[in-house]
């Protein structure tokens, strides 16, 4: 038995695609290319590359990407992972995905050119779109960790592949970097006709959350867990029907919120926010979409109706055309 809606298509809004690589892969690379990985079987090589439990904070999280990206050492590893991340996409009974990476933080394990990462990866998501019919979008980062010069240069990467993107994201060290620092990057992605969305409001209050919307020009907002320290901020969310891409079993990994019963997302869906469940790092966190509509989303305290009505919130939020969006919601019914 199933919390989700089978007449409903079920989205993922928020799926990094560089914490989406399979545990069989980064063997598989580490041979064929003698990479010192710290561990040669499946399950020694877990703990180096999956949460076993709560982490101090989203930096320390972070830091499970090593391993992962670690064996990205050319441009055929990329587009092998993109790939890869459709068909793992379409094995959980998803059919929409937007799946979203940094090409600055993939190329730094091996001297990569970050525009040929892009090639690479919309190369690799085309070939697992073409096989399996789901719909995939992407979505471009920049990660603020490495700062807004170094940021314009990972904009400057994206946008040789600007029609194979959707949207841009602002992701990384968000206590240290904020988001004004960007603003000029996200003028520039939104003149190209990107959607943007950014990581706000986990590492940092709702001062971030407020700067993405005004000053990036978010349209939806990732995490979004400390919103309710203003409650005009909840309001204007609520009002504009904003969408809150959650990710309760991350938070609670990140130690972003204490508990998943302790997860704010039961009382935003109880206010009419159009806040949807999402996997952020599947590869990382040990989980899929279903596990966070069947355990995550009740440990969380929602309801069967709640975590349908998330399920919607997705299907509206999604940077669909609105034509896109209709065939979506017929659904079912042909």
């Amino acid at each position: 038995m199933t919390n989700i809606d089978l007449s409903t298509p079920l989205f993922d809004l928020h799926r990094h695609l560089d914490g989406s690589i399979r545990l069989e892969t980064i063997l598989d690379l580490g041979r064929q290319h003698n990479l010192p990985l710290p561990a040669w079987e499946i399950e020694a090589l877990r703990p180096h590359v999956q949460v076993m439990e709560p982490q101090p904070g989203v930096m320390a999280f972070l830091e499970k990407f090593n391993w992962m990206i670690g064996v990205l050492v050319d441009y055929e590893a990329c587009r092998r992972v993109a790939y890869e991340n459709v068909l793992d996409a379409r094995n959980e009974g998803i059919a929409y995905v937007e799946l979203r990476f940094s090409p600055w933080f993939m190329a730094q394990g091996h001297g990569l050119d970050p525009a040929g990462i892009v090639e690479a990866v919309a190369a690799g998501v085309d070939e697992g779109r073409r096989e399996t019919g789901i719909g995939v979008k992407l979505i471009g980062i920049i990660s603020r960790t490495y700062g807004p010069e170094t940021g314009m240069k990972e904009l400057q990467a994206l946008l040789t592949q600007r029609d194979k993107l959707v949207g841009l994201d602002l992701a990384g060290d968000e206590a240290n970097y904020p988001g004004a620092w960007f603003e000029e990057h996200f003028r520039i992605g939104r003149e190209a006709g990107w959607r943007i969305t950014a990581h706000a409001g986990e590492a940092a209050g709702p001062e971030s959350v407020w700067q993405a919307l005004r000053g990036l020009g978010a349209e939806r907002v990732g995490h979004a867990t400390r919103i309710n320290e203003d409650p005009a901020l909840v309001d204007y969310l609520a009002e504009r029907g904003i969408c809150i891409e959650a990710n309760l079993t991350s938070n609670v990994q990140t130690s972003t919120v204490a508990s998943l019963a302790a997860h704010p997302m039961k009382g935003w869906l109880e206010r009419g926010l159009k806040a949807t469940l999402n996997t952020d790092d599947p590869g990382i966190s040990r989980i899929n979409l279903p596990y966070e509509y069947d355990v995550a989303a009740p440990a969380a305290g929602l309801s069967v109706e709640q975590i349908r009505q998330a399920q919607k919130n997705a299907t509206a939020g999604a940077f669909l055309t609105e034509d896109e969006r209709k065939n979506y919601l017929n659904w079912g019914k042909q």
